[in-house]
């Protein structure tokens, strides 16, 4: 067999006779580290953010999805899309997770959370450029999420409900099915979900258990 040192590719044939080609291929792959490797990590997670960007909000585009036995199916939802995605890259994963978890925890925003994850690690990398250190970069994120969180906390109102008085349940539902595909019908649905919420919801924990409300279609 012919020697692989100073060639890209090299012909051969085997005991029969028959040709190949081998590729100098492994030898040529290298293992990033540091810096390299952080950047790497961002801009994978990065395009993913990107794909459900377009889809965020009330003028958010619809993505055609279509399963490898051919299933079709057109959604905005983020957990949706990411869901199926075939994402191999383990840091972009995670942003799945994320919006996995946002699912399950909240049950919307599941874009957003990615969007701004995205965001936050876009950011970041100017600051890896800068030459700042990535511990101090995570340390800065957890001063400035204290610091978001006092912010909301300080101009929060509380709004107050009853089982008679259900309106602001109400505009709640209504905002958030308005970027959802059933936005023509939202009042309907909104009216729905709340009912729902408030039948298997726990006051006293103010925990509403969603394992609990089930949607039966055909």
């Amino acid at each position: 067999m012919a020697d692989l040192s100073n060639h890209e590719a090299v012909y051969a044939t085997d005991e029969y006779g028959r040709p190949f080609i081998i590729l100098r291929e492994q030898g040529k792959k290298t293992r990033s580290h540091g810096i390299e490797a952080i950047k790497s990590h961002i801009l994978a997670a990065r395009t993913v953010a990107n794909i459900v960007r377009t889809s965020l909000g009330p003028r958010g585009l619809d993505k055609i999805l279509i399963s490898p036995d051919g299933e079709i199916t057109v959604t905005n939802d983020g957990a949706t899309i990411l869901g199926q995605m075939e994402v191999e890259h383990q840091i972009a994963k995670l942003l799945v997770q994320l919006s996995k978890s946002q699912d399950d925890e909240i049950g919307d925003g599941t874009t957003g959370v990615v969007v701004l994850a995205g965001a936050l690690l876009e950011q970041s990398q100017e600051l890896l450029d800068r030459g700042l250190h990535p511990m101090r970069i995570a340390d800065g994120f957890e001063r400035a999420c204290s610091v978001a969180v006092d912010h909301l906390d300080s101009i929060s109102d509380r709004v107050e409900y009853t089982n008679d008085n259900k309106q602001n349940l109400f505009k709640a539902a209504m905002t958030s099915l308005g970027s959802k595909i059933v936005s023509k019908a939202q009042e309907k649905f909104a009216e729905i979900a709340v009912d729902a919420v408030l039948t298997v919801a726990d006051m006293e924990r103010r925990d509403v258990p969603f394992d609990l409300i089930k949607v039966d279609g055909k």
